[in-house]
């Protein structure tokens, strides 16, 4: 048993009031793997470790069921991020992390060290970051919240990756009264590094310096992984300390610093010190190293007086990394980080002793063994309950109140709605244009950046429809992955691997946990029947609001996000899915023809002009999802495609009215339904989400169809480019004009007043 170290801010014989997020019997284990009763630096010390955002305790037994191989993975789940081979003697390296409950409190800060957090993950294993892109879930637009949040988190996205100099190229916004309370905000960062100068974080060695870089520690932050793995409740303001502050232009510095650092040979292991700071950074390097660590908190650099072990080693201050060198290489290092104006502090060395030793004032501060710390944190079988089925709804079952079968109105409606409208407002604050390698940035089916130096390029996509996931777990998480497939296929890339980023309510509630069992099924199923496979990732748990009124706990809708990477080769040029002329032929791939029939169970007309939530999902078929992907980038490959676009939210006329929107091309559309019949019940055909489609624009229409009739892919013609406006069975259903105002108008109408953001 080791000696107890003295307490520093409590008495270490009993059992403390606060456990810090700890359970009884999590406490428990923690004296166990002492021997004895831990003081309070080392009970904050397991309290982050074992919390949910550095244990997955809840997740980690069906995280295991992914599949996380394939000859592309160079690194898969475990590290900083997920590392894939590009070819070319490159690698990509990519992840997405979430920074929920700090963008609720202090969305421009929360927003921005969540853009910051998610880049040095990338950059730490040796990549340049080449691009951003994030997922965002806001509150119902009538919230007296929502405006603020979004003005918040939108500044604090583009003043950090701005600031960076990294092109934020893609991401997705939707609306939803469930995260009134709770908004997500799931940032993703893709890089390029030289395939063979990957770097880990597994320390090795003993007596090799401990260094820490960057900024100097403040009290910001401290807490923040327990406070992001609990509800909010009407105190959620008093939590605004937990929440960190970023600097870019630092960031910016260290940065290049690492990476000239990087091109010497002088580093053994390297990690950001991301949420529990000091504490993770330096736990998970000994741990995958099987060392120890003996710090002196004495010598750790700080911007602020009187902090404790407990302070120093909990803070979320940015900017920051933790790394081990080769010895005798300090002064290499040091000469180059002083030279970017950055602090360079030796503050320990390992050892083999696989103990945590701190050290602060002269005095011992903590003595933990490490491999507890890791081994054995928590990791719960939680009971769940699976999702009940919804029953189908038919066409004939909806009456959409005040509404006549009127397709153009229907159409503005949709194309004009918080989750259809577009997002110029939002993405015109992105520099999406620096580094000049962006071929593709936001507003298409994914975003393609040039592989600087080479003919090729990377497609990324972040996607998820959570209206599907909450219908259907299982269908909705495999949806999200099969829709980040279509995306990365639309603009002609081979789909690579994806991360994720798993948001879901309270995990102790056995309905939400079966929520998120069903949503892994779902993404590891359609993982491996696309060999498209998870190679990193995240999940935030409890985010959830307990109402002041009702004491009652309110979960988000459950929000599985794909964030996705695909490779276009050099001989292939990237499509979009704008109409780029007239008198070429529309078809649509994947799935029979129209009838008077169309899934609108789930859908964006069913909820946003049915104002019903409520029916079945669109089911899946993963064996023609991959036939069809297979045959588009073919097809793409051979110039014969000249625009692509996946039909998804609103349907068949809301991806032909993108299409046209996009080129400024209208479209002559003859579907190959009876006029009359498909009058019946409009919106079936016009607006249903049937799944595993595509819309595509080619100029030789035989050759076409006999190259899909070969592969055995359904196809049909939908009509033809031309015009200023759609027109249906030779009359005009909509003018582009009106479209375009419908489409570009809720937005800028949403944010108007809105003049403060919080900084």
């Amino acid at each position: 048993m080791t000696q107890p170290p003295p307490n520093n801010s409590a008495e270490n014989t009993d059992r403390p009031d606060d456990l810090m997020g700890l359970s009884d019997g999590e406490y428990d284990a923690a004296v166990s793997s002492l021997g004895r009763t831990p003081n309070f630096t080392e009970l904050g010390i397991f309290s982050v470790m074992w919390s949910e955002h550095c244990s997955y305790k809840s997740s980690k037994k069906w995280l295991k069921t992914l599949p996380v191989d394939g000859p592309q993975v160079i690194c898969g789940p475990g590290e900083n991020a997920g590392v894939v081979d590009i070819g070319d003697g490159r690698a990509a390296i990519f992840k997405m992390e979430s920074h929920n409950h700090p963008s609720f409190i202090a969305p421009y800060q929360g927003a921005a060290t969540g853009v910051g957090g998610i880049m040095r993950d990338v950059f730490t294993m040796g990549a340049r970051p080449v691009a951003n892109l994030n997922a965002l879930r806001f509150g119902a637009p009538d919230h007296p919240r929502t405006r603020h949040i979004i003005s918040g988190v939108v500044a604090g996205i583009g003043g950090y990756g701005n600031c960076m100099g990294v092109p934020t190229v893609g991401g997705e916004v939707n609306f939803h009264p469930s995260y009134n309370g709770n908004p997500l905000v799931n940032a993703m960062t893709v890089g390029i590094a030289p395939a063979d100068r990957i770097f880990y974080s597994s320390a090795a060695g003993v007596d090799a310096p401990v260094v820490y870089v960057g900024s100097k520690t403040g009290r910001d932050g401290i807490h923040g992984a327990t406070m992001a793995s609990a509800e909010f409740d009407d105190d959620a303001e008093a939590k605004r300390p937990t929440v960190q502050v970023g600097d870019p232009f630092t960031e910016k510095l260290l940065l290049e610093a690492c990476l000239e650092l990087m091109a010497t040979d002088a580093i053994i292991a390297i990690q950001d010190m991301g949420a529990a700071g000091l504490t993770s950074s330096s736990v998970e390097m000994a741990s995958k190293g099987g060392v120890g660590f003996a710090i002196n908190l004495d010598l750790v650099p700080r911007r602020e007086t009187g902090m404790t072990a407990y302070d120093l080693m909990l803070s979320e201050s940015q900017e920051r990394m933790l790394m081990v060198l080769k010895p005798g290489r300090e002064a290499e290092a040091q000469a180059i980080f002083e030279k970017w104006e950055l602090d360079f502090a030796v503050i320990g060395r390992t050892d083999d002793s696989g103990h945590l030793r701190l050290s602060i004032g002269g005095e011992l501060a903590a003595d933990i063994p490490v491999a507890p710390l890791v081994d054995k944190a928590p990791e719960y079988d939680r009971p769940w309950t699976a999702t009940p089925a919804r029953p189908h709804i038919a066409p004939e079952d909806i009456d959409p109140p005040g509404v006549t079968p009127d397709l153009a109105s229907c159409l503005l409606r949709l194309i004009g709605s918080p989750d259809a409208c577009s997002r110029r407002w939002v993405w015109e604050q992105y520099d999406s244009m620096v580094m000049a390698d962006t071929l593709s940035g936001p507003g298409g089916d994914a975003a393609v950046v040039r592989i600087h130096g080479t003919g090729s390029a990377l497609a990324m996509t972040t996607d998820c429809t959570p209206r599907y996931v909450v219908a259907d777990p299982e269908t909705g998480g495999a949806q999200a992955v099969v829709e980040a497939w279509r995306n990365l296929t639309a603009v002609g890339a081979t789909p690579l691997a994806i991360t994720n980023n798993l948001n879901f309510g309270n995990p102790e509630r056995p309905e939400i946990m079966g929520q998120l069992v069903g949503a892994v099924t779902g993404i590891s199923a359609a993982c491996k029947a696309l060999d498209f496979p998870v190679v990193s990732g995240n999940v935030s748990l409890y985010n959830e609001t307990v109402s002041g009124e009702t004491g009652l706990a309110e979960a988000i809708l459950p929000t599985p996000v794909i964030g996705a990477i695909g490779l276009i080769e050099a001989s292939i040029k990237p499509l979009g899915l704008a109409i780029c002329q007239p008198g070429l032929s529309l078809f649509v791939l994947g799935g029979p023809p129209p009838t008077n029939s169309g899934w609108l169970g789930a859908s964006l007309f069913l909820r946003d002009i049915a104002e019903r939530e409520d029916g079945a999902p669109p089911p899946l078929d993963l064996v023609n999802e991959r036939r069809t992907g297979d045959f588009v980038r073919a097809e793409i490959a051979a110039k014969h495609i000249t625009s692509c676009h996946d039909i998804s939210d609103g349907g068949l006329l809301v991806a032909v009215a993108e299409m046209a929107m996009a080129g400024k091309v209208g479209a002559e559309l003859a579907p190959p339904i009876d006029p009359e019949a498909g009058r019946q019940w409009p919106w079936a055909w016009a607006f249903g989400e049937d799944q595993g489609r595509y819309i595509v624009t080619v100029r030789d229409a035989t050759k076409f169809e006999a190259a899909a009739k070969e592969a055995n892919v359904s196809t049909w013609k939908l009509g033809k480019t031309g015009g200023d406006a759609l027109t249906l069975f030779e009359e005009k259903l909509i003018s582009l004009s009106d479209l375009v105002r419908a489409h570009e108008t809720w937005f800028p109408a949403l944010m108007d007043g809105e003049t403060s953001q919080e900084h």
